[in-house]
């Protein structure tokens, strides 16, 4: 008896009900969240890095600084989860049109990995850039060397019907994606929230 009273007691404590009242969790979030300010990519190479951003996609450099390190202690570790005796030699951030940044990081650490990780892996992604022409983007690319994936490719049903995509390859294995949509996407006329877009960055 004690034991299912217990029972129904951790229950009522973890599902929230009262009287067999279900309470319904809320969607809250960060206090004071504005937006996306900026993704993090660590990179083998920082010049070549910054040239591709800056040259090729035709991002702008904001600021370089660093090294960060800790000979002695856990900083590393504690502050970002990596090696104690992690080494970051410099952090670059450029700012991509009407969009939020991207910090670029150089690390040296003990147990660096190289994971050019694919869009199927897990915690795999990409980055992608709003163009006003995405046949204009596929030829620039093409011209400057870049690799390119199938496409562009017109997306002509569901939700997401009027976008088109061409997916590109940073030199070290980044994977990235040009977008276009000059007409909007299917969902959004009857959609309760419409996704962000450089497009319109004040919407």
């Amino acid at each position: 008896m004690k034991h299912a009273l217990l029972t129904a007691t951790l229950a009522a404590a973890v599902l929230g009900t009262i009287g067999g009242t279900i309470s319904t969790a809320s969607a809250d979030s960060i206090p004071g969240m504005r937006g996306h300010d900026h993704t993090g990519v660590t990179v083998p190479d920082m010049k070549q890095a910054v040239d591709f951003f800056t040259e090729i996609v035709g991002c702008k450099k904001a600021m370089s600084f660093g090294p960060f390190a800790d000979d002695k202690g856990t900083f590393m570790q504690d502050l970002l989860g990596v090696d104690p005796k992690a080494v970051i030699e410099e952090i670059t951030l450029v700012r991509c049109g009407h969009g939020s940044n991207i910090e670029l990081f150089k690390y040296t650490a003990p147990d660096q990995r190289n994971l050019q990780a694919r869009n199927s892996d897990i915690g795999g992604f990409h980055i992608a850039f709003y163009v006003d022409d995405i046949a204009a983007a596929k030829a620039y690319l093409d011209e400057k060397g870049v690799k390119t994936r199938m496409g562009p490719l017109p997306v002509t049903e569901g939700p997401a019907a009027g976008q088109s995509i061409l997916y590109f390859q940073a030199p070290w294995g980044l994977q990235l994606e040009a977008i276009s949509y000059p007409n909007g996407m299917a969902y959004e006329k009857d959609a309760e929230t419409v996704l962000w877009s450089p497009k319109t960055p004040d919407k």
